[in-house]
């Protein structure tokens, strides 16, 4: 390998590593609210008319 690849291979890694760990750090920052239950989840049950 040559050495323009070798430091292309680094250079890709440590972006990768980089903007992971941004993320991470960003998600940890946000709060996560609790979501709504949908309809298909949250039915509740229907009592038939007696």
């Amino acid at each position: 390998m040559q050495i323009w690849q070798i430091v292309l291979i680094i250079v890709i890694v440590l972006a990768i590593v980089i903007g992971n760990l941004a993320l991470l750090r960003l998600s940890a920052k946000s709060e996560f609210k609790p979501s709504k239950p949908s309809l298909s989840t949250g039915k509740k049950a229907k009592k038939s008319p007696e």
